[in-house]
């Protein structure tokens, strides 16, 4: 006859399973300024900048590192169906060397009108992709930033 045991059974394992499921970007007490001056290309790390001041006022929170690379405003705590709980922020961005990643809620679903106007970009799944902000209209972002606070 098999015997068969449950995960629970085994509580090393258990231990290697919880920490795969954590969350591997966290808030961390790296400094953003620190962060951004190692951006190399003068133009880019001009750009970081104004993303920095531009999703600071829209979400009147400093920018706070999140991992090694994404730069998150405000806070907030998510709880999906499944049960999973995580903290995150409300928006960030993250200076690639490809291109800007902006983390804006609803960007895909919400803001069609919008982007047809923004310019030059690219999307992903609630990710915004933008190579150089000289090749999108800053007044159309500035709108898609607030408008991803709602």
């Amino acid at each position: 006859m098999l015997e068969f045991k449950l995960i629970r059974d085994y509580p090393e394992l258990l231990n290697i399973y919880s920490k795969m499921a954590e969350l591997k970007t966290k808030k961390t007490t790296q400094s953003v300024d620190s962060f951004l001056k190692l951006i190399t290309e003068e133009q880019k790390r001009k750009d970081a900048y104004f993303l920095l001041q531009l999703m600071e006022e829209a979400t009147k929170e400093k920018g706070k590192m999140w991992g090694t690379s994404i730069i998150g405003f405000g806070d907030k705590h998510l709880k999906y169906e499944s049960g999973r709980e995580l903290d995150w922020f409300v928006m960030g961005f993250s200076p690639r060397k490809q291109n800007f990643a902006l983390y804006i809620t609803g960007i895909v679903d919400k803001q069609q009108s919008l982007l047809k106007k923004l310019g030059k970009y690219k999307t992903g799944k609630g990710c915004l992709y933008i190579n150089k902000l000289d090749e999108v209209d800053l007044a159309v972002l500035k709108e898609i930033i607030i408008k991803g606070l709602i």
